[in-house]
């Protein structure tokens, strides 16, 4: 995660894209091809190197300007591949969320937030403790991930530190897209935390005789 003294902007690009998740000390690899995100990143890399990820609101996402949710994250570009006809491979690691104050006047073909840190500044302090969360998450993930025909490193996950574990189980199961702002919008790790595991619990309570779980 980023460090306390780490500098955030007022204003920046954002990415809206639906059912992608970043989370503060997430990884989250993306492929840019639409020619306004090429110009996106490539403006990103001329100044600040960071973007915006904010999910749009349901059944809005194929409007020219769909209206955005409130909070989203902040990323830095961490890795950039330049691949063929221009197009960019890049990952973006969070660094704090933020709440948009208000979207700029467009003077780009991509969008761009005024932004308020003011609620997230815990992101930029180290992880919180997770006492007893790894006990109840494993087993319920075990049964989640087996009734998805996912095979798992499963003595990576039982090793990894808890803070990067719910953060990635969080950003990578397929939860639906308001699940995942809902992890956005929690407060912290602990909450997120229980979140993931209250999820878990749904999805195997909604599962059928014969199928994986909703």
């Amino acid at each position: 995660m980023s460090g306390a003294g780490e500098t955030l902007p007022e204003h920046f690009a954002i990415f809206p894209l639906r059912g992608a998740l970043l989370l503060p000390g997430g990884n989250l690899p993306l492929r840019i091809f639409e020619p306004r995100y090429v110009r996106m990143v490539r403006d990103a890399m001329r100044t600040s190197e960071v973007i915006g990820m904010v999910q749009p609101r349901p059944h809005e996402e194929r409007e020219a300007l769909p209206a955005l949710y409130r909070t989203g994250c902040l990323g830095r570009i961490t890795r950039l591949e330049e691949q063929e006809e221009g197009r960019y491979a890049i990952t973006l690691t969070g660094m704090c969320r933020f709440d948009v104050v208000e979207e700029l006047p467009a003077t780009t073909p991509y969008r761009q937030v005024r932004a308020d840190f003011a609620r997230w500044h815990h992101d930029l302090a180290p992880a919180e403790p997770l006492d007893g969360v790894r006990a109840r998450l494993m087993p319920r993930l075990r049964t989640y991930l087996e009734t998805l025909g996912i095979e798992a490193r499963w003595s990576g996950l039982e090793t990894a530190p808890l803070a990067v574990l719910v953060t990635t189980l969080a950003m990578v199961l397929p939860f639906a897209p308001d699940e995942k702002q809902a992890f956005v919008e929690a407060r912290g790790l602990p909450d997120q935390a229980e979140l993931l595991i209250t999820l878990l619990e749904m999805a195997l309570a909604g599962q059928p005789e014969d199928g994986p779980p909703h």
